[in-house]
């Protein structure tokens, strides 16, 4: 059985208070006793529960960390940025995928709070923020993660997802492609529908130029496999000459199918971007051009803010951070120049 706060007690010859005043100001008590009971402690190998000294302070000593898919390498990465830096604080981070329901994240959501997190990090499905407000009102502070807050009335660190899309898009056309594909969704998602509509503007402005939108259910490598087969299914006259992935999952699905039959070439037949830059691009059989987004240091930078204003209360300052994206140039777009 583990030793428990009465135990050290005892075997120190001291309260139970004395030894909690050790554990938690050691600044006020006698040197010799701090020993003592230092002593006890490692005799009998008694580990604090900081779990229940959290619940009985009201506060933890852990940030809750929502993101839309836990299988995204993107999101690991930004997972990552952000432990790193809530360690270096004395915190962890609990994290939960939402898998693009709102139910799922309504339910992630409330196991944080009835932890008493000491505060939320989340990468929304949707723009109803009603229950973010709630947490917040409860005074757990929030910050968005990947995504920017229109009205200011919260946190964010995000990428001008716009932007990135233009970039793709005028990457591809001044490959000389004119007939693109977007392929992601749900165009619920904002950054979806951010990255599409930054495309189809710089689309726009070449007269001989389209760009087809394909919806996909989920943003998975299976549902880019899905879509490259209805792809190769097409007459060649219809076929795009380019295909804009809304990430580099689905772009790794696009190319595994295209691969797989070997009747289209890339980036000879079909040129192809994704987003993200995750590992898996670069080392994919044709290396991928993606639109790079700094996962890591969102993470970390998302951590600053929710720290700023988890010490400041209701004095807090609502910051929004946003990165601007970069063109990561591979194969799968220039072949081998």
């Amino acid at each position: 059985m583990a030793a428990s706060i009465r135990d050290v007690a005892r075997e120190a010859g001291v309260s139970v208070g004395t030894v909690s005043n050790v554990l938690n100001r050691p600044e006020i008590v006698a040197p010799a006793t701090v020993a003592r009971v230092t002593q006890a402690i490692e005799q009998l190998g008694f580990v604090r529960n900081d779990a229940a000294r959290q619940l009985r302070a009201g506060r933890s000593s852990s940030f809750g960390l929502v993101v839309l898919d836990t299988r995204n390498p993107f999101f690991m990465d930004l997972a990552h940025g952000a432990q790193r830096r809530a360690i270096d604080d004395g915190y962890t981070v609990l994290m939960g995928g939402s898998d693009d329901s709102p139910q799922r994240e309504h339910s992630i959501l409330e196991m944080f709070e009835e932890h008493r997190v000491a505060g939320v990090l989340i990468s929304p499905v949707d723009t109803d923020l009603t229950q973010l407000w709630r947490l917040r009102q409860a005074g757990i502070p929030v910050v968005l993660v990947d995504r920017g807050s229109s009205d200011r009335s919260f946190s964010s660190v995000s990428v001008d997802d716009i932007e990135g899309g233009r970039i793709a898009a005028r990457h591809l056309l001044e490959q000389g492609r004119r007939r693109i594909a977007f392929v992601g969704g749900p165009l619920g998602i904002k950054q979806v529908s951010d990255r599409v509509n930054g495309a189809r503007s710089v689309v726009a402005e070449v007269a001989d130029a389209t760009l087809e939108v394909r919806e996909t259910q989920a943003l998975s490598v299976l549902e880019g496999r899905r879509i490259a087969e209805e792809i190769l299914a097409l007459p060649a006259e219809r076929r795009p000459d380019a295909v804009f992935a809304a990430n580099d999952l689905l772009a790794m699905g696009v190319l595994q199918a295209l691969v797989m039959t070997g009747s289209l070439r890339v980036p000879e037949d079909i040129a192809l971007i994704g987003y993200d830059d995750i590992d898996f691009a670069s080392a994919a059989v044709v290396p991928i051009t993606s639109v790079r987004q700094p996962a890591v240091e969102i993470g970390a930078t998302a951590v600053g803010l929710l720290l700023s204003e988890a010490r400041a209360g209701a004095d807090a300052v609502r910051e929004q951070i946003e990165f601007t994206p970069e063109l990561v140039v591979r194969a799968s777009t220039v072949g081998g120049a």
